[in-house]
Formats: C-alpha cells, sequence, structure tokens
C-alpha cells in the first residue's frame, strides 16, 4: 500500500470514528433531555390534587404518554417508563408493553428496553433483589423471583398471572453484537404495601 493510500485510509477511519463519538454524544444528550421532560411531566402530575383510587386510575396509555420511573439501586439501574414498546420508545425509555395490564392494575405488567442502553444493568440483577416503580398512581416495590433466559418465540412469559407481577425483557446475550438470539426474562413480584 502506498503513503498516499496509508493516509488517506487513516483520515478516513479518524473521521469515521469522530463521526460516531458524535452521534453517540448526540443520543445520549437527546435521552437525558427526554428523560428530564418526563420526569418533570411525572412530578406534575404527582402534585396534582386529585383522589387515587382504583376508579381513577387509567386502564390505558396512548404510545409515548409518562408512566413512571424504574429503578433497582443494587445494580444501578434508574429508567423512565413509558407506554409502547416500538423502535421510538425503546431509543429512550423503557417501554410498557401495550398488551400488558398497567403496573398499578393486578397481573403480569411487562417492561422492555434495550440490553446495551437501559437495561444493561440487569446482566446484574440476582434474586432477592428490589424493583422499585414510582408512578402517579402510587409506588410500587418488587422482588425478583426468577431470572430465565428464553428464546424471543417464548411469549408465555407474558401470560397473564394470579398476582402482581413486573416482568422485565430485554435482548441476551448482553455482549452479543446484532440481533441477539434469546431473551433475559427478571420476573419480579410486587411486595404487598406495609
Amino acid at each position: 500500500m502506498t503513503r498516499p493510500v496509508q493516509r488517506w485510509l487513516a483520515s478516513l477511519l479518524i473521521i469515521g470514528g469522530a463521526a460516531v463519538l458524535l452521534w453517540v454524544a448526540a443520543n445520549r444528550m437527546a435521552t437525558a433531555s427526554y428523560r428530564q421532560q418526563v420526569e418533570a411531566t411525572l412530578e406534575d402530575l404527582q402534585s396534582s390534587p386529585r383522589p387515587d383510587d382504583a376508579s381513577t386510575r387509567p386502564i390505558s396509555l396512548a404510545t409515548g404518554e409518562p408512566i413512571g420511573t424504574l429503578e433497582i439501586v443494587r445494580v444501578g439501574l434508574s429508567g423512565i417508563v413509558i407506554e409502547g414498546d416500538d423502535d421510538a420508545v425503546l431509543d429512550r425509555a423503557i417501554g410498557h408493553l401495550p398488551d400488558t395490564p398497567l403496573p398499578w392494575q393486578a397481573g403480569n405488567s411487562a417492561l422492555a428496553a434495550h440490553r446495551d442502553t437501559l437495561f444493561r444493568p440487569l446482566q446484574g440483577v440476582r434474586f432477592g433483589d428490589v424493583l422499585r416503580l414510582k408512578t402517579p398512581h402510587g409506588t410500587f416495590d418488587y422482588r425478583v423471583r426468577d431470572i430465565l433466559i428464553v428464546k424471543p418465540e417464548d411469549v408465555w412469559v407474558l401470560d397473564p398471572t394470579p398476582t402482581s407481577v413486573l416482568t422485565l425483557i430485554s435482548c441476551y446475550p448482553f455482549t452479543y453484537i446484532g440481533h441477539a438470539p434469546e431473551r433475559f426474562i427478571v420476573r419480579a413480584e410486587r411486595i404487598p404495601a406495609a
């Protein structure tokens, strides 16, 4: 390879690397800004005076509407939860699967996020860890009871349950490049309020 070709190739690689770094930085800033907007909306909803009983809680939400924030303190997971499971939602937040109950309803409520962004910390989750979901309709604590690795077609993880359960879904393995062949499932059961 001649010296001019080597210089041209080196320049091209540097420009490409810089472009990727700029894209990542812009994406992170946009996500942070979006999170601040949603958290402000959630704070407004939580501070609005209204009766909060089962009859005033919504039974469905439009795609993109805020639900709350999810935290698993021990693994450092913290993210906003919004309604929907399309790419526009999952690129910015943890998405609630619309065909499952909302967290303040009884049953199996499912949340999904990308393994290389918001749900990356899930790889450190353990049995017994506590998940906290704060919503305008209450704060709900859950304890991890199952950690599973399943195939994408194993949709039984979304089946209705007789108790209030939170099912977290992400692609697996966490370090896989491209479309991952499996799904990482965390199933947590609601801890009754004291």
